[in-house]
């Protein structure tokens, strides 16, 4: 079997969070992710949407960003722990709840992995607007490994209602 760390992956990360300072957290995670796993070589718009799968008062902001790495995705997973807790994410349960960042793998190149811990791509990609709308934005002929249609198929054919609408950032202030 093929070492990961031979040639240069390319990962698929969707940022979110809807507790404090949002653009604070997008950026800083993309910083930490610069730091930890690799380089970020594309990023979405900033978007915004109703919280998924829960209620709560805070719309929350979802950026994708594209990574070249040469972790291995279980390395990846690792990293994206310790980058979640450094920014002062709290998991408790298995609910969805608030929270200052959350950092998705939905993608490692064309990779199709189920283990315990982890799995990609990620399984709800398909069902949720806030995560196919972005990754529309920056690569819209993706080919899902798994469905085996593109990104903006998903997106048509998606039938997430929430709202979801890119967020306007000033100039001085874009990440």
């Amino acid at each position: 079997m093929e070492s990961y760390s031979t040639y240069m992956h390319t990962l698929y990360l969707l940022l979110g969070g809807n507790v404090g300072d949002r653009l604070y957290y997008l950026s800083n995670a993309k910083a930490e992710i610069e730091k930890h796993i690799g380089k970020c070589v594309n990023q979405s718009s900033i978007y915004e949407s109703t919280p998924w799968g829960f209620e709560h008062e805070s719309l929350f902001f979802n950026q994708l960003v594209v990574v070249k790495t040469l972790l291995s995705p279980h390395q990846v997973m690792a990293a994206i722990l310790i980058i979640e807790g450094q920014l002062g994410r709290v998991r408790v349960g298995t609910q969805y709840q608030e929270r200052t960042i959350d950092i998705d793998i939905l993608f490692y190149d064309g990779l199709i992995l189920k283990s315990n811990n982890l799995e990609i791509p990620h399984p709800r990609i398909a069902e949720r607007k806030f995560v196919l709308a972005p990754l529309s934005e920056v690569v819209p002929d993706f080919i899902h490994p798994v469905s085996h249609k593109t990104m903006r198929q998903l997106l048509m054919q998606c039938n997430d209602q929430l709202s979801i609408s890119i967020y306007p950032i000033p100039l001085q202030n874009a990440l």
